[in-house]
């Protein structure tokens, strides 16, 4: 499983950035790619065409499950059946930013909107208080990555990075 932040350049600087936490804690699980918004990076592009990656994209509505959505928007040369759940995924896409980075990054980049997207939707709200203006029931990063974990069955690393980030948290 890899899990790729495709991360707003200004994040990079920030001391409050989840991502990092999760890319120095979890054995190259997380990686990072900056975002260039002409120039879009040849791995992230290439696991969209070839059905092997899905977008975390959280629009934060709280209820209890995983929704798995394919977009309309794009039309493939050939039909592509998605797999019915997350699981099935071994590469997954978070955008790493502010929330208003983040909807920047997805509106500006036609090729995450061909990815089969899905959203995290949680009955608890985020637990990270490091930053202003958080969207309700949004997840930051890091919390992200964690239900991630905990869907592809990596419970033992999950709890680690809940730690840690509690830690970071303060």
């Amino acid at each position: 499983m890899k899990i790729i932040l495709l991360t707003h350049e200004r994040e990079l600087h920030r001391a409050t950035n989840t991502g990092n936490l999760a890319i120095e804690n979890t054995n190259n699980i997380v990686e990072r790619i900056v975002w260039e918004r002409v120039n879009p990076s040849k791995v992230i592009t290439q696991l969209i065409e070839n059905n092997e990656a899905a977008l975390l994209y959280s629009k934060a509505t709280p209820v209890t499950d995983v929704t798995l959505t394919i977009s309309s928007e794009v039309k493939f040369e050939k039909p592509v059946l998605p797999p019915l759940n997350i699981e099935a995924y071994e590469n997954i896409i978070i955008i790493d930013g502010t929330w208003q980075e983040a909807k920047k990054i997805f509106n500006q980049s036609p090729y995450l909107k061909a990815a089969p997207h899905f959203t995290l939707k949680t009955a608890t709200n985020s637990l990270y208080k490091l930053r202003a203006n958080q969207l309700e029931g949004g997840l930051c990063t890091v919390e992200c990555i964690i239900e991630v974990l905990k869907l592809k069955g990596e419970n033992k690393k999950a709890a680690e990075l809940i730690e840690k980030f509690a830690q970071f948290n303060g």
